[in-house]
């Protein structure tokens, strides 16, 4: 059953109807998609049963087409539905177009894909909808003229400001600008900070990188640490089962019981958050395996991870901003565990970054940063950088690798 937009028909039988339906029958929602096509001799109609403009009543109510067998007397029903039936201006073929997102857009025309369509121009449209549309279709498109000219009007402002400012600053001060965004970017993902700390250890408190509690349920994995041998050390080493930080700190595990303990704890965490930076989207709820707390594991899931939809469900993800944040709170821990001077070269190898990546984070957490050869963990022709963590804090600067930026034009 039809109804057409802009009137009703003087003569219906000279309208030829054209059903087109969808090619996925499989699909419980596509498979009752259709699209009926109406030409007359003055114009062509078109009407479907999906998308925004669908009518309402189809779903409020059902409809029936009774077909009466004049000789038997008998009549015979069918399902129907309601097709609106919008104009279209004949003998324009610009473009073919479906109305569902679903279809493509590569039709050609007078061609059955899924369906055909011709459709005409944007500005042939608004001349339909100016004569034949609903108010609701005239509002709409008044709506979205004064819009276009809003648009127009923000963008020579936008261009006439952004010259100004061009000219005021010049481009040198604008990238210079854009450098200290990216050292202010990367400052949201550091560890507290505390500028009016009176010693090192204050500026990056223990208790925000780990709590308590945390600390507390690290005793029983961080085990195999402290009773650790030389020859296990070894051996790990040949396995590389832990990160070259890792290894070479366990050579130096302190005599004193509660000292030994402590930094046997702060090492496996290290390394579980430099494994933890490899994984990209976690899919197991144990990631780390069952030997990780289940306070730990909660932690990296919270702090360390973002949430991201794929294929309507939600998924963990260690995008790059939660990847500088672990290897903040992994340089942060690592001065604890060496009295505030760590080399950053060994923990940029272990957590595979660039180094202009880590000079960044290391800047950014107000490190002093000198060179310095013959560490351990690294070639011999490779030189190492030192980060120090020294009170007063210096002042953050833009970082130095963006003078590699393009010039702007």
């Amino acid at each position: 059953a039809v109804q057409f937009a802009n009137g009703r028909l003087r003569r219906s039988d000279s309208v030829r109807f054209t059903v087109y339906r969808n090619r996925d029958t499989a699909h419980p929602r596509k498979k009752h998609r259709r699209i009926l096509v109406s030409e007359t001799e003055r114009l062509s109609y078109v009407g479907n049963n999906f998308g925004s403009g669908v009518m309402k009543c189809n779903s409020l109510c059902r409809y029936f087409v009774g077909v009466l067998d004049k000789d038997s007397g008998q009549m015979e029903v069918y399902n129907a539905e309601i097709f609106n039936m919008q104009p279209l201006l004949s003998g324009r073929k610009i473009l073919c177009l479906t109305l569902a997102p679903d279809f493509p857009l590569r039709c050609k025309v007078s061609s059955v894909q899924q369906c055909v369509l011709i459709c005409f121009s944007i500005a042939q449209m608004d001349l339909c909808i100016e004569a034949f549309g609903t108010s609701k279709q005239k509002r709409a498109l008044n709506s979205r003229r004064l819009n276009a000219v809003g648009n127009d009007i923000l963008n020579t402002a936008v261009t006439k400001a952004a010259a100004n400012i061009i000219d005021a600053k010049g481009v040198t001060a604008l990238i210079q600008d854009m450098a200290q965004d990216d050292v202010q970017n990367i400052s949201i993902f550091l560890p507290p900070c505390n500028e009016d700390a009176d010693k090192p250890e204050n500026v990056y408190k223990f208790e925000d990188i780990l709590s308590p509690a945390e600390y507390e349920a690290l005793r029983a994995p961080a085990a195999v640490f402290v009773n650790v041998t030389p020859e296990e050390i070894t051996k790990k080493a040949e396995d590389k089962s832990h990160c070259s930080f890792v290894l070479e700190e366990l050579k130096f595990l302190p005599a004193d019981e509660k000292s030994r303990d402590h930094k046997s704890r702060c090492l496996w965490f290290l390394d579980t958050l430099i494994k933890f930076s490899y994984l990209k989207v976690i899919k197991k709820k144990h990631p780390m395996g069952p030997e990780c707390p289940h306070i730990i594991s909660r932690k990296l899931m919270k702090n360390f991870t973002s949430l991201t939809y794929n294929n309507g469900s939600v998924q963990n993800l260690i995008s790059a901003s939660m990847k500088a944040k672990i290897t903040a709170y992994v340089i942060a821990l690592a001065l604890h565990i060496n009295n505030f001077q760590t080399d950053l070269t060994v923990l940029q190898n272990d957590l595979k970054l660039q180094e202009s990546r880590m000079m960044d984070i290391a800047k950014a957490l107000r490190l002093k940063v000198s060179k310095a050869k013959g560490l351990p963990g690294l070639e011999n022709d490779q030189n190492h950088k030192l980060g120090t963590l020294s009170l007063p804090l210096p002042v953050q600067k833009a970082s130095g690798n963006q003078r590699k930026r393009k010039k702007m034009n």
